[in-house]
């Protein structure tokens, strides 16, 4: 979108069994697509774009969201903050999925500043076959530069298959219309209520079930 906006010309590698809808949106912005090996995932599409760089480093400019510092702290300047302004501070447990782990980084480095006593909790998918777009398992995949295990004070694994039915549940119980990432990271926020008596929780739901809605996770129990 911004690309298309400033006149710039957009070259995305991702992986080819990415979800109809996400490729129909990128080329409708005018993206060209290159697509990768599905059973490489996200690992695949950022080899295949440093392959590219490396080629031509004069010809491309790499955004690389895994390594650039500006991902996290777009979120350490704006979306901490807005948290803390609409709880006014008092929140008092933070959870996030991991996939640049910029959310979770920028986010987290914000809260701690403000208040150390502030939980810290990331969520990943249990297995490295997952199917959980947007999330990594980050013990098999290559892991982000920008990310720091040592940051979070809890590091959860959710199955696909949950997040999948929290997914629907958020659609059909409180209309919203989230991805399958949203759906594993209330399942760490239901947990995490499961196990204390009081607290402020805050999650982020980061991506729209627009994008998701030829997948058959759907068509699953309750539908």
């Amino acid at each position: 979108m911004i690309a298309a906006a400033r006149g710039y010309k957009l070259k995305l590698c991702v992986p080819e069994n990415v979800t109809i809808e996400r490729k129909r949106t990128l080329r409708a912005f005018g993206a060209e697509l290159i697509l990768t090996s599905p059973m490489e995932g996200s690992d695949g599409a950022i080899r295949e774009a440093r392959r590219l760089f490396a080629e031509s480093p004069d010809k491309y400019f790499y955004a690389d969201q895994y390594s650039n510092d500006a991902n996290w702290r777009a979120h350490y300047d704006v979306t901490g903050a807005e948290i803390l302004a609409q709880t006014d501070g008092r929140l008092t447990h933070f959870v996030a999925g991991l996939g640049t782990s910029g959310t979770f980084m920028g986010v987290g480095r914000r809260l701690r500043d403000h208040n150390p006593d502030i939980r810290l909790i990331s969520v990943q998918p249990d297995s490295p076959l997952h199917g959980v777009e947007g999330l990594k398992h980050m013990e098999s995949a290559i892991r982000p530069a920008i990310y720091d295990s040592l940051l979070a004070d809890e590091d959860v694994r959710v199955s696909t298959e949950r997040s999948h039915e929290l997914t629907r549940r958020l659609a059909r119980e409180e209309g919203i219309l989230a991805g399958v990432s949203s759906g594993a990271a209330l399942a760490a926020c239901l947990d995490l209520a499961d196990r204390i008596r009081e607290g402020i929780v805050v999650t982020v739901f980061p991506d729209s079930g627009t994008r998701y809605l030829t997948e058959r996770f759907w068509e699953g129990p309750g539908r």
